[in-house]
């Protein structure tokens, strides 16, 4: 019987059809009160002139979320762990590996999900002839499958905010519930009470917990200055923050 080492000396990777890996972001901020995602616009075949979501081949030395990271950084201008991208949330999202997604080659893509409260306007960088923030209503017609990506991501966002406090993410260290309930708003696509919002944030043990600040800011409608929270210690909503159709029913 032969050892490991034997068989590493004769082992042939060309006797196999050649596989490359590829990572693809879905990375989401609000922006004015809508929820944008960032997309690129590719230089190069294949589909030169069609918007993507930013993404590349994963390189030798990297893990898949150091190549996410990069690739992010590459069309947002920010290194990681500087800035304004030292705050972005990086989670994985799918794999994707349907034969003739890509007419290159066979490429298996792993596709991530970021949350940042805020992120420059972006700077394109390798082989993306531009970059922008895209209001998720108008991003369609994607390159590859990243329509089917960008739904997928889009569905995780919305279902994490029910069920975790990751709409933090979205705000500011420090953030009122008014700007806390327009992330739910802007992601969940609807408009929300502002009483009975506020109500169940405040019900729902280690989601927020006060500074006992104010912000410098006046509060709704000119009223007196706001309270300011900042994210608690839960790592999951109990009771969960339902979307208003799921409360009454409706999938």
């Amino acid at each position: 019987m032969t050892t490991e080492r034997e068989f590493l000396d004769g082992y042939d990777p060309r006797e196999f059809p050649p596989v490359a890996v590829t990572v693809d972001v879905v990375t989401l901020t609000v922006r004015d009160g809508v929820l944008h995602v960032l997309l690129v616009d590719r230089a190069q075949h294949p589909f030169a002139g069609r918007r993507a979501l930013p993404g590349g081949f994963v390189r030798e030395s990297e893990t898949l979320a150091e190549a996410a990271m990069r690739e992010l950084a590459e069309e947002t201008g920010l290194r990681p762990g500087e800035g304004q991208l030292g705050a972005v949330h990086l989670e994985q999202l799918a794999s994707y590996g349907d034969p003739g997604r890509d007419p290159r080659m066979r490429v298996i893509s792993v596709a991530y999900l970021a949350f940042a409260p805020s992120l420059p306007d972006p700077r394109a960088g390798g082989d993306a002839a531009g970059a922008a923030w895209v209001p998720v209503s108008e991003a369609a017609g994607l390159a590859f499958d990243h329509d089917a990506i960008l739904a997928a991501g889009l569905d995780r966002a919305r279902a994490k905010l029910e069920y975790t406090p990751l709409a933090t993410a979205f705000v500011p260290a420090e953030f009122t519930i008014s700007e806390l309930r327009a992330v739910y708003a802007a992601v969940w696509g609807e408009d929300l009470h502002p009483g009975n919002f506020h109500r169940k944030v405040l019900s729902v043990p280690g989601f927020v917990e006060s500074t006992g600040e104010t912000a410098s800011r006046g509060g709704e409608r000119g009223g007196p200055r706001a309270r300011l929270y900042r994210a608690g210690d839960a790592r999951l909503l109990h009771p969960a923050l339902l979307r208003p159709a799921r409360e009454d029913g409706v999938r």
